[in-house]
This record gives C-alpha cells, structure tokens and sequence, in this order.
C-alpha cells in the first residue's frame, strides 16, 4: 500500500530532514523518505502518493523522464508542495524555473538567484482564512522568518501568508524601532485544478525558517524512524501538519 507522500530532500534523515519526518510521524503522515543526493526511482514516482514533497531538492537530480512523471501525477491529482531553500525555486543549485514543473506551481520563478537571507526579522503575516490556517493564532500571535525564495503569485493562486519584511534601528536610549519596508509572498496555494498544489518561500527546518521553528505555546517532541529528535514549538507542527494534509486531502 502506497504511503501518504514522497518526501524529497532537505539533505538527509538525520539531518535537516528529521523535522518534517519527525512532523509527519507525531501526526501519524505515512511517508517515503529520499535525501537531496539521491534521485528516486521511477517506480516510486508512479506509487499512488497523496502528495509530493520538494524540499531543497535540487532539480538535477529528476530527470527528465521523472520530472514529466511528477507533472503527470500532478495533473491526475497528486498533491505537490515545495518548500523553499538553496535548492529549490532557482536558488543556488535550484534550477525549477528550467523545468516542466514550473509550469504547474501557482508562484512566477525568478530567472536569476532568488535567495533572501535578512538578519532583521520577517514577520508571518496571515492573508486570507483557509483549512491550512485553521486553529493556529497567526491573527493575534505573529511569528517570524529569517529567510525566503522571491517569487510571485500566478493569477489563479491564492496568497494566504505573507512575510513582512523590516529594518530596524537603535536610538540615543538604547531602545530600537522596526520599520516596515515591504511584504512578499510567503504561502502561495493553487486549489482551482485536481490537485492541491502549494509553494512556500522560506524552509521546514532552520536556518531559513528562524524563530517559527519555536512559534507556539507549548513544546512537541518528535522523531522519525532512522531520524533525530526534535523538540518544536506546537504551533510550528501544527501548521507544516496542515500543509502536508492539506496538499494529501485528508483534511
């Protein structure tokens, strides 16, 4: 029986990976598991999967033949979500903008590096109501991201997070002010073909993701088979559960 998702990248299990495993695992996701230096069969990529999981994987490493497998699936109605890194989108060694798969994400790619790295604080700004939100305080508790992939919404797409973006500055007291500068997309989603298909900008598992990886009012303790532990903020588990559920239609 085929698993819940087909999981690819961020590096490997017991590195970067162990917090979506480790996600998926407390709430009972099934998954298949192949790192960033690894390329799955081809029989794997014809699996019925609920959904498929691009998470700092570099494009390289699909091949052409698979690449149109994933587009097929997606197109019958396998869920897809990418998730943002130096791997993913353009990148550093990304290269989705040169692929088929651009074609079915909900976001426009750049056609250069797209990688923001900031030091002042991005915060989670919620845009719209929708199943991936629900339950989770993002109107009253906002949190914050480090880092993203620049891209824009596609006409049909549903925006439903933004980053705010920030400078700051330090007065003669000591005391600092944050001013706003502008917003991006941060969760793009696309629920007008037979899959549902997600883009978000920043990443699962620090660095990019920063402090959002401790947003919530209690701590989650999880691990993966084969995986490292991790210890979480509630709220973090929660919505990266959401997502995956969501793109699968269990939810």
């Amino acid at each position: 029986m085929a698993k819940d998702v087909l999981y690819l990248g961020d590096t490997a299990y017991t590195q970067q990976a162990c917090y979506l495993t480790g996600i998926m695992t407390h709430f009972d996701i099934s998954f298949d598991y192949v790192p960033s230096d690894q390329s799955p069969s081809d029989e794997q990529l014809t699996d019925d999967y609920k959904t498929i999981i691009l998470s700092d994987y570099p494009s390289k490493m699909l091949s052409k033949k698979q690449v149109d497998l994933i587009v097929e699936k997606v197109n019958l109605g396998t869920g897809l979500i990418m998730f943002g890194g130096w791997e993913t989108y353009v990148g550093l060694d990304g290269g989705y903008q040169n692929t088929a798969i651009a074609d079915i994400l909900p976001v426009q790619m750049k056609d250069s590096d797209d990688r923001n790295n900031n030091y002042w604080p991005c915060f989670v700004d919620k845009q719209a109501d929708h199943a991936i939100l629900a339950d989770l305080p993002f109107d009253t508790n906002a949190s914050t991201v480090g880092g993203f992939n620049a891209f824009e919404p596609k006409p049909h797409a549903k925006t439903l997070l933004h980053a705010n973006m920030n400078n700051a500055s330090k007065d003669s007291s000591g005391s600092f002010t944050l001013t706003y500068t502008k917003s991006v997309p941060l969760l793009v989603v696309d629920e007008s073909t037979n899959a549902n298909i997600a883009c978000f900008a920043s990443d699962v598992a620090p660095h990019w993701v920063g402090p959002f990886v401790d947003w919530g009012d209690s701590r989650l303790s999880a691990q993966a088979p084969e995986g490292e532990a991790i210890e979480v903020g509630n709220w973090y588990a929660q919505f990266f559960a959401n997502l995956v559920k969501w793109s699968a239609k269990t939810i």
